[in-house]
């Protein structure tokens, strides 16, 4: 009879809330929200901000309803760091060596992580103790990883205010695609799996209303966003930065490219000052531009710098086509066709230019899809999903539609018009050729670009030997009816 009296004291005049995700905190009730001098800030409502769900226990009908089944009891979590063994090697740092949560290490050991990347044994060394860093690596070193790492573990080092409003986040990382958001928001919640820390992404073309609901529903610990939609946040009055300990800048030299950092800067300065808060900055390239912003935004910063082991990888075997400016579209067709090609992502400068070979590969019956920064983000997330599901057979993307896209299988890049940055090479070709698997590049040199070329080929070190297409690659492509 005891146990059956605690079994109704738990079951039966309880509430019983829905389950938030693994490791999500619930949302905070009315009485944890300060309500003033800051009430005002957002300009809502403090219980739009705070409160959470009325309380209010489910009804029920009384001893008439049936006997309620017994909930299967979750299985307890009997992880303990003692499973994550990791020999030590020579010339390599393990995630053991370093003062990290069991949590943290549990979502490593997850992932699959047993030793650190050279950037991130190098970058963790600094920046767990709390140092601003500024870091050089290209795509696929690991730097992501790196950053959250370190950013996740200064978050649970230092506890949250107890007085706290939803849109307030405590670290900040700003990407200038939206795909690379997405990508960094992803590898973000794979890391807090059990820390209990909420991870939001905010980037553009998605549903704001969308986005506000889920900044209103839940504490924001960590925030990614690109910098038009966050200021979007920001000048609304939707998200305030005054408690950002840890700011994380990725693709610095994108960000100057493109043209963001006016509004970067608006968003920094709305951050607590550089001293006051943690700043990290990584970028592709050390140009003077970028250095002379790493001065203004952080303060004695380590700076680390990883040379790739192959600036682009031995599993990539790359090819140049020298042909006329009007025959690149027979070339592509023919390639693609003839070959039978069944994942392959084709690079173009300009935005019209993608569009143009989509189109014309769509018309002539070859299923095809185009990335650019005309295309809305959630027609992308669909572009992709089809792309990885083998719907869509080629992919045309621009430079900066196509750096945050990692899908395994990519069997062939090529590269319509050569890249006016040697560096943009170099990221389009290591869309192929990933995780050790082998893959082909394929550029074609026209009289308009191949003056690109000798570029290309002091960043790589070598020689690509450049060649005239076969007669057959060159064929006219049939009409359609």
């Amino acid at each position: 009879m005891a146990v059956l009296k605690a079994l109704k004291k738990i079951f039966g005049k309880t509430e019983n809330p829905t389950p938030n995700p693994a490791g999500q905190p619930e949302a905070p009730s009315a009485k944890h929200v300060k309500e003033e001098p800051k009430a005002e800030k957002s300009g809502r409502p403090a219980k739009a901000r705070g409160q959470a769900a009325s309380g209010k226990a489910p009804q029920t009908k009384g001893k008439q309803e049936r006997p309620r089944r017994e909930q299967p009891v979750k299985p307890v979590d009997t992880w303990k760091l003692e499973d994550f063994v990791v020999e030590p090697a020579e010339g390599k740092t393990r995630f053991h060596d370093f003062n990290l949560s069991p949590e943290l290490m549990h979502a490593i050991h997850d992932l699959g992580f047993p030793y650190c990347t050279p950037i991130q044994a190098q970058v963790l060394g600094y920046t767990l103790n709390g140092r601003d860093a500024i870091g050089r690596a290209q795509t696929g070193t690991g730097k992501t990883a790196a950053f959250l790492i370190s950013t996740i573990t200064q978050l649970l080092q230092t506890p949250p205010p107890k007085e706290r409003y939803m849109g307030e986040p405590r670290a900040l990382i700003i990407a200038p695609t939206r795909e690379l958001v997405v990508q960094i928001a992803k590898d973000a919640q794979a890391l807090t799996k059990y820390c209990g820390l909420n991870v939001m992404s905010f980037v553009g073309g998605m549903d704001f209303d969308k986005q506000l609901k889920q900044l209103e529903s839940r504490y924001c610990d960590i925030l990614v966003a690109t910098p038009g939609r966050l200021l979007d946040f920001n000048q609304r009055g939707e998200v305030h930065l005054d408690m950002v300990e840890v700011m994380v800048l990725d693709e610095a030299d994108r960000m100057l490219d493109m043209g963001f950092i006016p509004q970067v800067r608006q968003i920094i300065r709305q951050t607590p000052m550089k001293g006051e808060r943690q700043t990290l900055l990584f970028s592709a390239t050390f140009t003077e531009d970028v250095m002379n912003l790493a001065k203004q935004w952080t303060t004695n910063p380590a700076i680390v710098e990883i040379e790739p082991e192959n600036v682009a990888s031995d599993t990539v075997e790359q090819h140049v086509y020298a042909v006329a400016g009007s025959d690149k579209y027979k070339l592509l067709y023919n390639l693609i066709t003839q070959n039978d090609w069944s994942r392959v992502m084709v690079f173009a400068n300009r935005k019209d230019e993608v569009r143009r070979i989509e189109e014309r590969l769509t018309r002539d019956g070859v299923s095809a899809a185009q990335m650019s920064g005309d295309v809305p983000q959630h027609k992308r997330i669909k572009v992709l999903e089809g792309f990885r599901e083998g719907k869509i057979r080629v992919l045309v993307a621009t430079d900066v539609a196509g750096r945050g896209i990692h899908i395994d299988g990519i069997s062939h890049v090529i590269n319509f018009t050569l890249p006016e940055t040697p560096d943009d090479y170099v990221h389009r070709i290591g869309r192929t050729g990933r995780a050790g698997t082998s893959g082909t590049s394929i550029s074609f040199a026209g009289e308009d670009d191949a003056y690109a070329l000798p570029a290309i080929e002091a960043l790589l070190g070598r020689k690509i030997a450049c060649e005239m297409p076969p007669d057959e690659l060159l064929k006219a492509v049939p009409r359609k009816n």
